[in-house]
């Protein structure tokens, strides 16, 4: 039997603006249709089309980006709305922890809402006493279950709310991302008790940004974008078919921001003349801020040697703005000296998204002497292995003299960003791995 079924589903919603707005409901109803009459530019489609069954015992995770629909979805299913056209059918009692706080009087105390909520999701008043107990002791407000909702924290609201959700015994849960305002114990707890209800044989719709959670826990994944359905299936393929979408997103944003910040550069052609791009007092123009380490993005120097490109190229050999932790790296650097200069030296500077120095080198840090640039030249800097935390980076890069003369000096122009499952913290990601003794480690599949 299935516990979920939607076919065709489509939610429209009206656009407000200046344009057209309704005073009264009277009039609204009088002038026609509150949707079906709006020109195309005056609706906005959350949910369009959408089409799947979850069977009985199931779990879904719903993942797409901010505006896809999913909590659009979740309300369509949870009843709270009804969809413009197509049908969605439950089959079961369904709870659900959609809004943090939803349904909660702020006046009234946690007690009073446990037996409003739980009259709302169909239990009787003698149900909800004998589960009060264990309601309070599973949201860990035992002591402040006599206060007033408005006192509490967004924490405690969503303690609350799950505490109550869950202990009605529901066939179908539908929980939308609350689990993300709790602290680490209240959600490995509410996972475990997922879990439980997984081995119970209950539906579990489950709208979440943690990618991770969806693989581990979820037997399918639904992924939405901009209303519609994109695919269904196996939450490892799903989540993949996701992430590469997402990074494909980030590397047109990125590489647009590049273009942008860089337009003012300005590239020479290689048959211009030399005086073209020799200023007049080459010292007072190469000049660069007091402090390196607080300079904003810019450019400066002589140009007496130019840096006429800067490539990031992935272990394809394709450019790229975005990588994966551990991946390999090459900076590529076009530079070009309309006279010969023999006094080069080549640096590079990596920077996190708040300014602080991850790394630099230059070729005169590491007694590489070039013998000098005449005319056209690249140089590559190699790193086998991109280990950074994920986050977003940007580069320096220089060509100066060994006494530190700044030829072309490239501030902070160029971005990329780093990729990781794994969400730890810092800025450097060592190559690393855990040992236990014994008996200490749990066995993730102990929670499912």
């Amino acid at each position: 039997m299935n516990a979920i079924e939607v076919s065709h589903a489509s939610k429209i919603y009206r656009r407000y603006s200046r344009r057209r707005q309704f005073s009264t409901l009277k009039s609204a109803l009088l002038g026609g249709s509150l949707v079906r009459d709006l020109a195309p530019d005056e609706t906005f489609a959350a949910v369009r089309d959408v089409s799947f069954t979850l069977p009985a015992g199931r779990t879904l995770g719903v993942i797409g980006r901010n505006g896809s629909g999913k909590s659009t979805m979740l309300k369509l299913v949870a009843g709270i709305t009804k969809p413009t056209s197509g049908t969605v059918r439950v089959n079961g009692r369904v709870s659900a922890l959609i809004e943090l706080g939803a349904g909660f009087h702020p006046e009234i105390s946690g007690r009073e809402n446990v037996f409003i909520n739980g009259i709302m999701l169909g239990l009787s008043r003698r149900e909800i006493a004998r589960r009060f107990d264990e309601i309070v002791e599973f949201a860990e407000l035992k002591d402040f279950i006599d206060a007033p909702v408005k006192t509490y924290s967004s924490g405690m609201y969503v303690r609350l709310g799950f505490a109550v959700a869950i202990h009605v015994d529901p066939d179908v849960l539908l929980v939308d991302e609350v689990l993300a305002v709790g602290d680490e114990g209240f959600t490995h707890k509410c996972l475990d008790k997922f879990a439980e209800f997984k081995r119970r044989g209950r539906t579990i719709l489950l709208v979440t940004h943690a990618l991770g959670l969806v693989e581990r826990f979820c037997d399918e994944a639904l992924w939405l974008d901009r209303g519609t359905m994109k695919t269904m299936g196996d939450p490892k393929r799903v989540v993949g078919a996701y992430v590469t979408d997402v990074e494909e997103s980030e590397e047109k944003e990125l590489a647009a921001a590049d273009a942008r910040t860089q337009e003012s550069v300005t590239v020479v052609p290689a048959d211009e003349p030399a005086a073209a791009v020799l200023p007049d007092h080459p010292v007072e123009a190469a000049e660069g801020p007091g402090d390196m380490f607080r300079a904003a993005e810019g450019r400066w120097g002589s140009r007496e040697v130019e840096i006429t490109g800067v490539a990031l190229v992935a272990r394809d050999g394709e450019r790229g703005h975005v990588f994966h932790s551990g991946d390999p790296l090459e900076i590529r650097i076009g530079l070009r000296a309309p006279l010969p200069v023999d006094d080069v030296v080549i640096g590079v500077g990596l920077f996190n998204a708040e300014g602080v120095c991850c790394y630099g080198t230059n070729t005169s840090i590491e007694e590489l002497r070039l013998a000098g640039i005449d005319g056209d030249a690249e140089a590559a800097l190699t790193i086998d292995s991109l280990d950074l935390v994920e986050g977003t980076y940007k580069l320096d890069v220089a060509v100066h003299k060994l006494d530190g003369y700044p030829y072309d000096y490239h501030r902070l122009l160029y971005t990329f960003r780093v990729k990781s499952r794994t969400k730890d913290v810092g800025i450097y990601r060592p190559r690393h791995a855990w040992r236990f003794s014994k008996g200490l480690i749990e066995d993730a599949r102990d929670r499912t």
